[in-house]
């Protein structure tokens, strides 16, 4: 830390409760309070140095009889400015610093100390050392900080514009360049970076400074005097992810709800952290938000969405969490499925907040929709079938995050069906490659929600296509009894076309291999003309009656089952329960498939 060193008498003060009273020998004749402290001086010292003391003592009417009082209680600094200030009146030895030269250099100007009254006085000498204090940023860092106790006196002095650019020139810049020392960090150098030649020591190269160099040094500004310093360097060209990076330093140390391990568990924060109030909390995050680059992909969405979550613990401004929730739906295809389940602050039964989930969903599919108009449909280039295949990617990984999302909130008994179709149907068709999660999370939503009706189960399978099912989903749905009949039916008839179609194909590839090996037309035959089945030819006979086999069992099952619903039909009409009869009547319809006849049903 720089220090000027002022005056060269020694120490001719000393304190007495809230009194300092100069020990020259001779009596003080002006009392000079301010605050709770009080100065017993001399009015000759302080007239040839200070133009408004010089005003005050000639308009006071006791100025020519004993001793006086003035109260100069506006005077920036206090008590611990004036204090320098008398000694140096007095010649006595002072140092300045940057953490009292700020104070006294308002307090020198509040009392027009300048060179009219004496050569050398306070305002010239505070004002060199300061602009020698610029050019360090550890000193201008504190000088910065010192600003905020006499802050209306030193923006008129344009005290802290300066202090801000000088650190937003050195923030841009690299400090290995000029050596500047950084904060917090440590300069004792170590044995290793010591190394001796003929006696002297001599110091080798440092390391180099990463980006992140000026971070930790500018949270300990006031939220003021950092967005001011970010702006600075923001509009310097520093790079967005710099900022961001910076922003999000700094808010984790300001809001300890930032450093919650999980959405409901509590985590202690760490001792260096501060707890001010909700209020200052909720202030501190609107900010930070709004000082965030606009930039997409140069702040986290994990940050991101749990800035969010802090938003809504902290009750922050609709406008607020409208722009949190755009700015994570702008990037949603790098959000992970915890980082999806916010806790609800709302109104709302259920545990995690659906809505939210919906809107930021919403958001994602404007920014693909403008992205998709902006780019010309018309321009041919090289590489055009990569791009499209890349656009497509955000798309399925945001289909996929949605489905497992939709898995881990289906068990929730508040979760409404409506909810869930309106959050599943957003998810456009093509941008599924299959529809196994989906398939999942409706299993998830039917075994928690056994109580809803027969046409709400209908209506909630109708989101998967049974065409886009893996061979595992389709297996599972095949035997799973809590979907639909017609379900079950779709399944096993897209499963039968699947294996006609392989079988097809192993017939199509047989027939290749056979022209191909056997150009002449004459394979297969003996010397007597007779065709002899080959081994791939009886390995396809063999493959294909056991499908035959399989696709016989699942008829079977199937009569098994319309049989056991035509039983359970006559049992009830037999008990003569009318509701029964209707709700048999209304089932008519899945009934009839026991009249389609076994040709049909092979078709």
């Amino acid at each position: 830390m720089a220090i000027l060193r002022l005056g060269s008498k020694s120490e001719a003060f000393h304190r007495e409760g809230n009194s300092w009273i100069c020990t020259s020998g001779l009596p003080s004749d002006v009392n000079i309070n301010i605050g709770e402290m009080s100065f017993q001086l001399h009015k000759f010292p302080l007239l040839s140095r200070s133009r408004l003391l010089r005003k005050l003592i000639e308009e006071c009417p006791n100025g020519d009889g004993a001793s006086f009082s003035l109260r100069l209680d506006d005077l920036p600094g206090g008590a611990i400015a004036f204090e320098l200030i008398s000694k140096f009146c007095y010649d006595v030895k002072i140092e300045l610093n940057a953490q009292n030269v700020v104070s006294v250099r308002c307090a020198a100007e509040y009392l027009h100390m300048t060179d009219e009254y004496g050569k050398g006085n306070l305002i010239s000498q505070t004002e060199s050392f300061l602009n020698e204090l610029l050019g360090n940023w550890a000193d201008s860092i504190r000088a910065l900080e010192a600003c905020e106790e006499v802050m209306a006196h030193a923006e008129d002095l344009h005290i802290v514009s300066r202090c801000i650019d000088s650190l937003a020139t050195k923030a841009c810049a690299d400090p290995c360049l000029f050596g500047w020392p950084l904060a917090g960090r440590k300069s004792n150098q170590s044995p290793e970076t010591t190394s001796l030649w003929n006696g002297i020591s001599t110091m080798t190269k440092t390391k180099p400074t990463s980006d992140n160099w000026w971070y930790e040094d500018v949270t300990f500004l006031s939220l003021p005097l950092y967005r001011r310093l970010i702006l600075a360097i923001e509009s310097r060209g520093m790079r967005p992810e710099s900022i961001a990076a910076s922003v999000v330093y700094y808010a984790r140390r300001y809001l300890p709800l930032m450093n919650r391990q999980s959405s409901f568990d509590d985590a202690n924060p760490g001792p260096n952290i501060l707890n001010p109030s909700e209020s200052g909390q909720r202030a501190l995050l609107e900010e930070i938000v709004g000082l965030i680059p606009n930039k997409k992909g140069v702040t986290s969405t994990k940050f991101l969405i749990r800035l969010l979550r802090t938003a809504m613990v902290l009750h922050a401004s609709p406008s607020c969490r409208e722009i949190l929730e755009k700015r994570v739906g702008s990037q949603l295809d790098h959000a992970s499925l915890v980082d999806l389940l916010i806790p609800n602050m709302g109104h709302s039964e259920t545990l995690y907040d659906i809505d939210c989930v919906q809107r930021i969903l919403d958001h994602f599919f404007l920014e693909e929709q403008a992205a998709a108009v902006a780019t010309p449909d018309n321009i041919v280039e090289e590489g055009q079938l990569t791009n499209e295949s890349n656009s497509m990617a955000p798309m399925t990984t945001v289909a996929r995050l949605i489905d497992g999302f939709l898995a881990e909130v289906a068990p929730d008994v508040n979760f409404k069906l409506p909810k869930f179709e309106a959050l599943a149907s957003s998810i456009p068709d093509y941008a599924r490659q299959l529809d196994d999660g989906l398939y999942h999370a409706i299993d998830m939503y039917l075994k928690a929600h056994p109580w809803i009706t027969d046409p709400e189960r209908e209506q909630l399978c109708r989101l998967m296509n049974c065409q886009k099912l893996s061979l595992e989903a389709s297996t599972h749905a095949a035997q799973n009894e809590r979907l639909p009949l017609r379900v079950i039916v779709q399944v096993l008839f897209f499963e039968q076309l699947r294996l006609r179609k392989s079988i097809s194909g192993w017939f199509f590839v047989s027939d290749n291999l056979e022209n191909s090996a056997n150009p002449s037309g004459n394979v297969g035959l003996k010397k007597d003309g007779s065709h002899h089945a080959t081994d791939g030819e009886d390995d396809v006979t063999h493959r294909v009656s056991e499908l035959e086999k399989d696709c016989s069992g699942m008829k079977e099952e199937l009569r098994k089952l319309v049989k056991y619903k035509r039983s359970w039909k006559n049992f009830t009409r037999r008990l003569g329960f009318s509701k029964s009869q209707s709700c048999c009547s209304k089932r008519s319809k899945p009934s009839n498939l026991r009249a389609i006849p076994p040709s049909t049903v092979n078709r």
